[in-house]
């Protein structure tokens, strides 16, 4: 009961809740469903809200379900778009998403967690299962979700494609017999049309249990990745703890609550009576969780030399000399990997956050002499040492 308790004060909606509790009492182990997009397969804490549920579902003696979307990523998910977005081969959906497994197993129990490609039923289908699948659902249905509407409304494009993939999704959940599907709130309508499909196909409708989006470090946008807003699982414990110091104070509260077990009531008076305590006890949280209590001390000092202005010890080292013994400032924020491009060099040069020896450098022509010890900074995290 207490870890349904845990999995309830996280949920934004179960439907249904009495459907819920009769699965459970049932003594059947249970199949909970799980579905990701192979296209960013580096995941962060705003992934781990439902896979934290997952693992807590596992501890209650049941199963998981990891689906890679690499057949439906070959559409792209059009949830929440305003256009069509571009498809992945079937290759790059199929590689990135092996990466997953060595990630969701730092939470999830790996004697518990069954991953599976969608591409093992989706690719099978002809286009008699395909015209079959189609005859389920509405024209009419497909357009109450928001975005679909929206784009219809506008005489924005919308592809027929699209439309299959709330389809394809929930016929991944009819493929697996899932009883209990989750996701973040903005897969709702998905999840609910696997729940529909079932129905249709003579099995019982699996339950869907929703969760919050976890807010980004803007405290703004959710967490993506594309928008840098995020924390990931698998940073180091220096850089996890010096973003943790920058979650806004207002959404704290939901940090621990939807990525964390700690007691709500300790983290609520955690924040009333110091929000500097409370920031780093949340940066002692994760970095237990996902490197261990004896990584904490180290990324502490770290944070605390760097929140002074200084350089830390034990940064990385990058050899430069062999290239030329001068560059341009530009050139080498692109070597070291803290800009893609030598106009996003430019861009972090002009916006004065970048430093040489501590000393802010704004010349975005400037030339670096590659000799002695020279160590080049962005921002208050990044730093490397080149020679």
């Amino acid at each position: 009961m207490e870890r349904l308790n845990l999995i309830k004060r996280k949920a934004v909606q179960i439907i249904s809740e009495e459907d819920l509790e009769k699965k459970l009492k049932s003594g059947k182990k249970l199949t909970i469903k799980f579905g990701a997009d192979p296209s960013r397969p580096d995941l962060h804490l705003g992934h781990t809200v439902v896979l934290r549920v997952l693992k807590t579902f596992q501890e209650m003696g049941h199963d998981v379900v990891f689906i890679i979307g690499d057949y439906t990523a070959m559409i792209g998910d059009p949830t929440g778009k305003s256009k069509t977005r571009p498809a992945l081969t079937y290759e790059q959906a199929h590689s990135a998403g092996e990466s997953y497994f060595k990630q969701v197993t730092k939470i999830l129990d790996p004697e518990r967690t069954k991953i599976v490609f969608n591409s093992e039923w989706l690719s099978k289908l002809n286009l008699k299962d395909v015209l079959e699948l189609a005859s389920k659902y509405t024209v009419a249905r497909m357009l109450e979700r928001d975005d679909f509407k929206n784009r219809y409304e506008n005489n924005l494009p919308l592809s027929m494609h699209e439309m299959f993939y709330p389809l394809m999704q929930g016929y991944d959940s009819v493929a697996i017999n899932a009883d209990i599907e989750i996701g973040g709130t903005d897969q709702t309508f998905n999840l609910l049309v696997g729940r529909e499909l079932q129905k249709n196909y003579d099995q019982e409708s699996q339950v869907v249990i929703t969760f919050p989006l976890l807010v980004g470090l803007d405290g703004k946008e959710k967490m993506s990745k594309s928008l840098g807003n995020y924390i990931g699982i698998d940073e180091s414990p220096e850089t996890m703890y010096e973003k943790a110091m920058k979650i806004p104070d207002n959404v704290l509260l939901d940090y621990f609550k939807l990525t964390t077990d700690l007691d709500l009531a300790e983290a609520q008076n955690l924040i009333k009576e110091d929000i500097i305590k409370a920031h780093k006890k949340y940066a002692e949280e994760i970095i237990t969780m996902y490197h261990g209590a004896e990584f904490i001390k180290q990324a502490e000092e770290r944070y605390a030399q760097v929140a002074k202005g200084g350089i830390p010890e034990n940064i990385n080292e990058i050899n430069l000399s062999n290239e030329s013994s001068e560059m341009k400032l530009a050139d080498i924020l692109t070597k070291v990997g803290f800009a893609t491009s030598k106009s996003e060099a430019r861009r972090m040069i002009q916006g004065n956050g970048v430093k040489i020896n501590s000393e802010v450098v704004n010349d975005i022509n400037a030339q670096v002499k590659i000799e002695g010890e020279i160590v080049i900074q962005f921002g208050k995290n990044k730093f490397v040492k080149i020679k």
